[in-house]
């Protein structure tokens, strides 16, 4: 398993950097998490998975929500029309969410990560889901829309527009974040047996990679840091 996938974290309070957003995250649940849409922004490697996902497991019940099939992780460039709406030999997921879901909490959660990859006609049919004022999200379900794309300005057109303007929005903190990854990381690469560089090198490491803490863990998982 690779050094990314090994540390990431197991529950909100081994979530680093992002404390503005777990507070956002904390005044949707007063209000209850399902019923709506979460739109989860941020640069790569700051936590938008992760985030997601820990919000799926906590309205599902329990990590076992993947088994369960109660949470579905989906690329959004890969998701047609027809995925969505269904055809007549099949269900679309809209239908297929409908359905309560096994796990303690019934609860169903969608998760397309890399939203502004989403087809024209699959925005359009989602911004009209959640316009419906009669027939809104069922209670039971969340969906999540994962992206790097920062703001709205940066959406292509305004469909996409619209769409944004119906989620609770959620933007990771991107920036001043080198030195609390790097901590991290370092962290990590000693329990590994991998740290050989005193924490200036982290955070050049850091700087280096964008603050993305994935790909900073990725280079030291190659031996990066071991010293000269």
């Amino acid at each position: 398993m690779q050094l990314c996938e090994q540390y990431r974290p197991h529950c909100w309070g081994e979530v680093i950097g992002q404390s503005k957003a777990l507070r956002s995250i904390d005044l949707l649940r007063r209000r209850g998490l399902t019923g709506r849409a979460i739109w989860i922004s941020g640069k790569s490697g700051t936590g938008k998975t992760t985030t997601a996902r820990l919000l799926a497991e906590e309205v599902c019940g329990g990590p076992e929500c993947w088994l369960w099939g109660d949470a579905q992780e989906i690329d959004a460039k890969g998701l047609t029309l027809a995925d969505l709406v269904g055809t007549k030999d099949s269900l679309g997921l809209l239908a297929e969410i409908n359905h309560l879901g096994i796990g303690p909490n019934h609860c169903r959660v969608v998760i397309l990560n890399e939203a502004d990859c989403l087809a024209e006609g699959v925005i359009k049919a989602l911004r009209t889901l959640l316009e419906r004022p009669l027939d809104p999200i069922p209670q039971h379900v969340l969906w999540i829309f994962t992206t790097t794309r920062e703001g709205e300005a940066e959406l292509p057109d305004s469909d996409f527009r619209q769409l944004i303007g119906r989620c609770s929005k959620v933007p990771l903190n991107t920036q001043g974040l080198a030195r609390i990854f790097a901590e991290r990381a370092r962290e990590i690469a000693t329990i590994e047996g991998l740290n050989g560089k005193p924490l200036p090198a982290y955070v050049n490491l850091l700087n280096d990679c964008k603050g993305s803490l994935r790909e900073a863990l990725q280079r030291i998982e190659g031996g990066e840091m071991l010293g000269p």
